[in-house]
Parts: C-alpha cells; sequence; structure tokens
C-alpha cells in the first residue's frame, strides 16, 4: 500500500509538471521547448508533450527539438508528429526520421527550406534525388507505414512529394501501394518523386501500374516513368518506349526511352538499336550500343569494336565499351574496354557512368575474376569504386578482396570498403 501511494504521488507530479510546462503563452513554450531540447535525450520525454500543444508553432519546435537530439528515442515522438495534421510538421517529422538513418540529411531536405507565411507552408525540394540508404540498414516497419501514409494523405501536396522521397531514400517496400497512389495524382511534384522512389525500391511487380505515365505531357514526369520502367525492365513496356523513341516531343523525352528500351534486350528491339547506333545525338549512340550489347549476340562483336575505336565523344564510347565486354572481350590490357572502363572511375564527371556498367557486368563471374586483379595496381579512385562495385555484384568469393580493401592504409578508401563489406555481406 505504501509502494502504491508513493507511485501515484510520483505520477500526479509528473502530470502536473508537464501541465505546468506546457501552460504559459505560445513564446513561453517555444523558450521551454530549446531550453528542453539542449538536454539531450533524457528530455524527450518532457518534450513530446508539446507535440500536442494547440499552437502549430510549438509543436514545430518541439519537432525540430526532438530531430536536433536525433537518438534512438526521438524516433517513438516523430512517428507520432507524421500524423499532425499542420504540413511543416509533417515535413520537419519526416526529415527527421531519415536523419537518423542517413544522418546529415535535415541540412539538405525540404525542412532546411520550409517557411511559414501566414497558415501557408513553402519550401524547396534539392534537385539532386540520388540517396538511398545501405542495403544492411534496417529501417522500423511503423516508420515506413507512417511516411506511407502521409504519401497517401498528407497535409499538403508538399508534406505528401516529401514524404514519397522519404520512402524513397529509405526503401520503403511497404509503402509501395502508396507511393502508387502517389503516381496517380493529378500533382507533379508527387508525381515525380513517387516514380524515384519507385526506382530505388526496385520492385518490378509495380512497372505495369505506372505506365499511363509514359505518355505524360509534364516532361519530367514522363522522363522519369520512361526511366522506372527500363530500371524495372518490363518488357511489356517495349511497344510503348518505341513509339516514345519514334514520336517522342523532345530530344530528352526520346533520349530517355531509347535508353529503357536498352534495358530490355529483345530482338524486336534490334532495329531501333540499329537505326540510332549512327545518330548524330551521342546519347543516343550510347543508348544503341548498350542495347545491341545487351542482345549478347557474337555477331555483333566486330562492328561494336570498330564503333568503340571510332567513337570521340566520352559518354557514347563507355557505352560502346560496356557493350563489347557484355559480347564477351573481358581481357584487362592497356587499352582494352574493361581497362577503359575502370580507369573512368577516376573521372569526376564520368565516374557515375562507368561505375554501374561494372556493377552490370560483374554479375557475370569471368568478369568480375578480372576485376580482382584490377585491384592489384589501381588508383585510389579506382579501390573505392570496385569496392562499391563488388557491394552490388559481388558474391562469397568477392568477400576476401573487399576485405583487403576495408584494410587499405587509406582511410577514405577503408571506410568505402568496410560500408561496401557491410553491403556484401547483407546480401548474403
Amino acid at each position: 500500500m505504501v509502494y502504491l501511494r508513493a507511485a501515484l504521488v510520483i505520477l500526479t507530479s509528473a502530470s502536473l509538471f508537464a501541465q505546468a510546462e506546457t501552460s504559459g503563452e505560445p513564446k513561453q513554450r517555444i523558450r521551454a521547448v530549446r531550453d528542453l531540447g539542449k538536454q539531450g535525450s533524457e528530455s524527450i520525454v518532457r518534450i513530446q508533450p508539446y507535440l500536442r500543444d494547440p499552437e502549430a508553432n510549438v509543436r514545430v519546435e518541439a519537432v525540430k527539438a526532438i530531430v536536433e537530439i536525433g537518438t534512438q528515442r526521438s524516433l517513438e515522438p516523430l512517428v507520432e508528429a507524421t500524423r499532425d495534421n499542420d504540413p511543416e510538421v509533417q515535413i520537419r517529422a519526416t526529415d527527421g526520421l531519415v536523419n537518423f538513418y542517413l544522418p546529415g540529411y535535415v541540412k539538405t531536405g525540404m525542412s532546411a527550406s520550409v517557411k511559414r507565411v501566414g497558415t501557408a507552408i513553402s519550401g524547396r525540394f534539392t534537385d539532386t534525388n540520388d540517396q538511398v540508404i545501405d542495403p544492411y540498414v534496417n529501417v522500423r516497419p511503423e516508420i515506413i507505414q507512417s511516411l506511407g501514409k502521409l504519401v497517401s494523405g498528407g497535409g499538403s501536396m508538399q508534406a505528401r512529394a516529401n514524404a514519397a522521397r522519404a520512402v524513397g531514400i529509405l526503401r520503403g517496400t511497404a509503402a509501395l501501394d502508396d507511393l502508387v497512389s502517389g503516381v496517380r495524382s493529378k500533382d507533379d511534384q508527387l508525381i515525380y518523386e513517387s516514380l524515384i522512389a519507385i526506382q530505388k525500391i526496385r520492385d518490378a511487380s509495380v512497372a505495369p501500374r505506372i505506365f499511363s505515365r509514359l505518355h505524360d505531357l509534364n516532361e519530367r514526369v514522363q522522363v522519369a516513368a520512361i526511366e522506372t520502367v527500363g530500371l524495372l525492365r518490363d518488357r511489356s513496356a517495349s511497344p510503348d518506349l518505341r513509339e516514345v523513341v519514334e514520336k517522342g516531343r523532345t530530344p530528352k523525352v526520346r533520349r530517355a526511352a531509347l535508353a529503357s528500351l536498352a534495358q530490355l534486350p529483345d530482338d524486336s528491339n534490334r532495329a531501333t538499336y540499329s537505326k540510332y547506333l549512327s545518330d548524330k545525338d551521342d546519347g543516343m549512340r550510347a543508348a544503341a550500343a548498350e542495347g545491341i550489347g545487351r542482345l549478347r549476340q557474337p555477331d555483333d562483336m566486330k562492328r561494336m569494336s570498330e564503333a568503340f575505336d571510332a567513337e570521340s565523344k566520352m559518354s557514347p564510347r563507355l557505352s560502346m565499351a560496356f557493350a563489347v565486354v557484355l559480347l564477351g572481350r573481358n581481357e584487362l590490357s592497356e587499352f582494352s574496354p574493361l581497362q577503359y572502363l575502370v580507369n573512368t572511375l577516376n573521372s569526376k564527371l564520368y565516374k557515375g557512368v562507368a561505375q554501374p556498367f561494372l556493377e552490370e557486368l560483374a554479375r557475370d563471374p569471368g568478369v568480375r575474376r578480372t576485376l580482382y586483379a584490377a585491384l592489384k595496381n589501381a588508383t585510389r579512385d579506382e579501390r573505392i569504386g570496385l569496392a562499391q562495385v563488388f557491394a552490388r555484384s559481388g558474391d562469397t568469393e568477392s568477400v576476401q578482396y573487399v576485405e583487403r580493401i576495408a584494410a587499405d592504409p587509406d582511410a577514405d578508401v577503408a571506410r568505402e570498403g568496410m560500408r561496401a563489406l557491410k553491403s556484401l555481406r547483407a546480401r548474403q
């Protein structure tokens, strides 16, 4: 009985203390939240009641403080904040959840630029949308569920689009239906962010559900949809893509359509690939070469080798090198196509082109073993790039080579090697 009375006294005192903290004018409550935010994770339990404050500005400060603390204890209250009816609270809670798994995100996410003018909320999306967590990072299911609900029914279109971006970064497969609802909305930004998120998740079953956007009147949305069906390897999209290649409204759209068609190797696409192999547009030549390479017909080796030797522009030449290696020329020598791709890992401008090619090529055990040999004389940037290649395309044999990279005397190389090792082991 004594213990029961003591417990009741403690609970009553805590309740009265919380009420005292959340009373007063909004400015006083905001000041109280900021003071609590400086006290670390132990203060989260005292900040959390402010998430239910009647004033949106107070709730915003509470979310900001919890995000700034950024520990495991922040996750539950941030999930609670995603259920708020204020778009700014939703946006900041969304970015805070991503920030836990991708540290530093709040400095570049929408919450870094969000502004409130009266009841209106505005914010700016960064142009770059290529962030995604490493495969070995596991996200709590309730976080993906809460973000998915925001995609479908957030307080504003910006909050919904921001949640779609977050789902993609966190590889939220469980929210795919919500992303499809975003693709079917009437808001271009939400449609675009939902498509990019689907690209990052890479679930091929979704592809037929986004075909309506392959002919969208908004170029940015249309290109994203075209790229998505290519990345998802949906061959049933080939007729639509061939039509867009021939009748697309702009060179950018036609280029994207041929690049996606190149990821759907089929003899029915051969005539289209061949038609554009000598096109004056660099991107069209590049895409055509990739398509021919993926057909893997030995009879194409001669003309693709000649095209590689004759090409003077970097982007199509990389695509032609990729095609020649796919067709069977996978030796590593001074002027070989495979060596050309490895050397390009040193280029800041074209590394992003060469590395995905190497990742695809490395799925072949023979190419992968050749790339192990390339590590012996590899530069710093080549070792980092190859570590990432093996992380995505390696097997159990690759572990020993990635372990060597993880033990590299160069700290940056070793760091990337360790990340690659975790990713590689997570795939096995």
